[in-house]
Order: C-alpha cells, then sequence, then structure tokens
C-alpha cells in the first residue's frame, strides 16, 4: 500500500503511515494537474495537502483511488458526486481547528479595532510622530453585538471568546438553529438581513458552496451599518473583494479583517493592504504546532483506513458507503 502527498506535512501523521506499513512520496514542489494526475495514478491513495482541484476530470482520471485523505476541514475543492459515484470516500479534519482559527479571528476581530497593523507600518516607515490626541482612533468592542454566520464548532468558539472577552452579544443565522449556542452564550438566532444589519462585528465561518459564493457582496455590505467589520476566516470565496474595497472606501463599514482572500494568495499590490482599518493575515487560521500535529494525525488515519477498506473516522461523503 502506498499513498502520495501533496505537501510536507507533520512527522505525527507520517509516523502513523510508516506504522501501518504504508509506504509515502511527498511531492517536492506544487505540481501541474496533468503531472499531478501522472503521479497519483502509480498510487493506491492521495493525501491532499493544500489546494488540489479534484474535480470530476481529476477523478476520473485517477478513479482507482481507494481514499482521498484531506489535510483540511474544507472540501470545496472536491466535487464530492463525482467521488461518491467512482467510490472513492473522501476524509477531512473537522473540530481540530476550530480552536485555532477561532483565535484568528479573534485576533483580526482586535487587530481592525485598534487599526494595529496600519500603525505598526508607520513605526516601520518613520511617521510614528508625537502625540496627537485625536489622530488613528479606534473603536472598542465592549457591548457590541457579534454576528455570526456560521454558527458551527469555529463560530461557536469565536462567540464564546467573544462573550468572555467583551461581553457581546451573540446573533446568528444558520441554516439550522443551534441550541447549545442559544443555551450556553445566549445566543439569537436572526434572520440573514437582520444578521447584517445588527451586526457590529460580523465573522464568516460557513462552508463555501454554490449558495454562499460571493454572498458577502456590495448589496449585502449596504445592509450593515456604518460602524462595522467584517471578519472572514472561511473561505475568500464568500465575499466579493471589490465590493468590500468599496463598501470600506465609502465608509458603508467600518473595516475589515481576512485570514482569506479572494483570490489566494492576494496580490501584493492589493489596495486593501494600505487601508488603515484593514487588516489581512496569509491563510493561517490553523497554524498552530498542536493543531497542524493534529490534523496530520487524522488526516493519516483516514488514509490508513481507507486503504484497508474500512470506514473513514471523518469521512464527507457518507454515501459512498451506502453503494
Amino acid at each position: 500500500m502506498n499513498i502520495f502527498i501533496t505537501k510536507q506535512i507533520p512527522q505525527a501523521g507520517l509516523d502513523l503511515l510508516q506504522e501501518a506499513g504504508i509506504t509515502y512520496t511527498i511531492a517536492g514542489k506544487t505540481l501541474p494537474q496533468e503531472e499531478l494526475i501522472a503521479q497519483v495514478k502509480q498510487y493506491d491513495a492521495l493525501l491532499s495537502a493544500g489546494f488540489v482541484k479534484a474535480d470530476a476530470a481529476f477523478l476520473e482520471a485517477c478513479s482507482h483511488l481507494k481514499v482521498l485523505s484531506l489535510f483540511s476541514v474544507g472540501y470545496d475543492n472536491v466535487d464530492m458526486a463525482a467521488a461518491t459515484r467512482l467510490g472513492i470516500p473522501v476524509g477531512n479534519t473537522p473540530g481540530v481547528l476550530s480552536r485555532a482559527t477561532a483565535d484568528t479571528a479573534f485576533l483580526l476581530m482586535l487587530a481592525v479595532s485598534r487599526k494595529a497593523f496600519y500603525n505598526y507600518h508607520k513605526i516601520l516607515d518613520g511617521k510614528w510622530q508625537e502625540f496627537e490626541p485625536v489622530a488613528d482612533l479606534g473603536i472598542e468592542l465592549y457591548g457590541k453585538t457579534l454576528g455570526i454566520f456560521g454558527l458551527g464548532k469555529i463560530g461557536y468558539e469565536m462567540a464564546k471568546k467573544c462573550r468572555a472577552a467583551f461581553d457581546m452579544q451573540v446573533i446568528y443565522h444558520n441554516r439550522n438553529p443551534n441550541p447549545e449556542a442559544e443555551k450556553e452564550l445566549e445566543a439569537r438566532y436572526v434572520s440573514f438581513d437582520e444578521l447584517l444589519a445588527q451586526s457590529d462585528v460580523l465573522s464568516v465561518h460557513a462552508n463555501f458552496s454554490p449558495e454562499t459564493k460571493g454572498l458577502f457582496n456590495k448589496e449585502a455590505f449596504a445592509k450593515m451599518n456604518p460602524g462595522s467589520i467584517f471578519i472572514n476566516t472561511a473561505r475568500g470565496g464568500l465575499h466579493n473583494e471589490s465590493d468590500l474595497k468599496e463598501a470600506l472606501d465609502n465608509q458603508t463599514i467600518w473595516g475589515a479583517g481576512l485570514d482569506v482572500t479572494n483570490p489566494e494568495p492576494m496580490n501584493p499590490g492589493n489596495p486593501l493592504l494600505k487601508m488603515p482599518n484593514v487588516c489581512v493575515l496569509p491563510h493561517i487560521g490553523s497554524a498552530t504546532v498542536e493543531t497542524r500535529n493534529a490534523m496530520a494525525v487524522m488526516a493519516a488515519k483516514n488514509a490508513i483506513a481507507g486503504l484497508k477498506g474500512e470506514r473513514l473516522p471523518t469521512v464527507v461523503n457518507a454515501a459512498v458507503y451506502e453503494k
């Protein structure tokens, strides 16, 4: 049994593969799609770390795969219907990155509220001048309203932090109500339009899908209040970046914090990077030693189970077992 791994993953996952008697090859670089397909055809399984476009054409060409293990919680890059039809179980790494990603959302919220990145660069640029009482003012978060779009595990962790640190009121919009959050955090379910209108901080934690693609656009930003902050640590495709810039330029909203951009990587000349009330990070939501180790272990366990013909511990397309 062997597995192709698209990028270096933490040793904790590799050790598990080795203990299970599975040989592995790690790609030395990002491969073009055709070259990747040619490589994967020589292996029983694929562990995808980083973006791999596993569309129907890719999966058809690699239909021999016993398992596709993702080093991520998101799976929007996989044609799940095609994978299920071809009998390829797909595993992801949910849960283990919830706290780290929520930490990043919290970091961005606080950094935006105090224009932290902009003021740091003022020091680097030699523009730290003497004290001015009305210069570079931020906004406080105490008692404000936090709106969560997608109150799952990550959104819950974000809401919990905001309640504890700033006594923020929590509202949310989901496909389904979250009774636990309503009980423990006094979260209140609202419509999407109410979420936009009532949030002082709107933090996005939803899955990327055809329904959510570009959902935060000019029309959505226009419904937000002018003192609000938009945070996205989910997927860049959920927001329209030119519409976001326009909303910031026109002071339709107050600020924005992004760990994900549209597209990725962000062009270093992007004007958002120069705005005082914008903070951008290079998709580091899960980038802690502890979280990445846990992701590697979970991805390895999915791969091992698939190669043994067993049900994946965290399978995305459970319907594959109903065939």
